[in-house]
């Protein structure tokens, strides 16, 4: 039988899986015998060159596509489509421009807590409930003071911003980041990078980010998955990252382990996985 320690090693466990797309010229297989396993509150990365199914695999986890052949397991619960459980971060902050960004939290709010948890029993809450829950979401990504704005009045950093509120808010589980700082400069990106770092911490949430930096991936993560070329990519690697927490870049810039990290990363990367760039030139 297992234990609840074994379940919190394994709160996601990824079994066998494969994903397999029609396309005009038939079959495309993106995932092969992929086997992972995330412990709870365990920040994970998955790296690796475009195309070699990062973001696909996310996809699963999140529910928003079903594999093709194998499993995937929450909290020892089958994964069979969305739920509130799991909160996604896109690179597109996909906010709606003719809202606030106080609305565009609560309206994910209202969604998950307006109508009560039915699973649980839970009771709905009332609108000065979801306003409290929208309001501490914003203020946990320093944006009460823009609550009221629209996103067109807004930084791209802080639109990012208001993209993790949303998805905090709704207290999830796992939440799952696709490139969430891809599209920012590396200033902003830094910034959010620390203030992700500073809620990781004050949550405890379980976070499964793909990533196409090699410092973002060692700063942050616990866990480094490193997927190998598509198609029919699979994990290639697996590095742990034994860095202290709370991490400061600063300091870290220094520390010769967390070169050895990145360098291990990049040696995947552009040694084991190179000709990935001799197939595209």
């Amino acid at each position: 039988m297992s234990t609840i320690d074994d379940l919190n090693k394994k709160y996601i466990d990824i079994a066998g899986v494969e994903q397999t797309f029609k396309t005009k010229k038939g079959s495309f297989c993106a995932l092969q015998n992929v086997s992972l396993q995330v412990a709870k509150g365990e920040f994970v990365t998955l790296i690796g060159h475009s195309g070699c199914g990062k973001s696909t695999l996310l996809n699963l986890i999140a529910g928003l596509t079903t594999p093709t052949q194998g499993a995937l397991l929450l909290g020892n619960r089958e994964i069979k489509g969305p739920g509130p459980e799991r909160a996604v971060v896109f690179q597109n902050h996909s906010l709606l421009p003719w809202l606030t960004c106080f609305e565009n939290v609560y309206l994910g709010v209202e969604r998950v807590f307006g109508a009560g948890d039915k699973n649980a029993g839970a009771p709905s809450e009332n609108k000065a409930q979801l306003k409290a829950r929208t309001d501490a979401a914003l203020a946990l990504v320093g944006l009460t003071a823009a609550a009221q704005k629209r996103p067109g009045e807004i930084s791209g950093g802080m639109k990012q911003r208001v993209g993790i509120a949303r998805a905090l808010a709704m207290e999830p589980k796992v939440l799952l980041m696709d490139e969430p700082f891809g599209a920012l400069d590396a200033l902003t990106r830094a910034k959010l990078q620390d203030e992700l770092l500073a809620i990781v911490a004050q949550t405890q949430s379980t976070v499964v980010m793909v990533t196409h930096d090699v410092d973002e991936a060692v700063l942050l993560s616990d866990k480094i998955v490193m997927l190998t070329n598509g198609p029919a990519a699979t994990i290639g690697d697996i590095l742990t990252v034994d860095l202290p927490r709370p991490r400061d870049r600063v300091a870290l810039a220094k520390n010769p382990q967390y070169a050895s990290y990145r360098q291990a990363v990049i040696d995947f990367l552009y040694t084991r996985q190179s000709h990935v760039e001799k197939q595209a030139a």
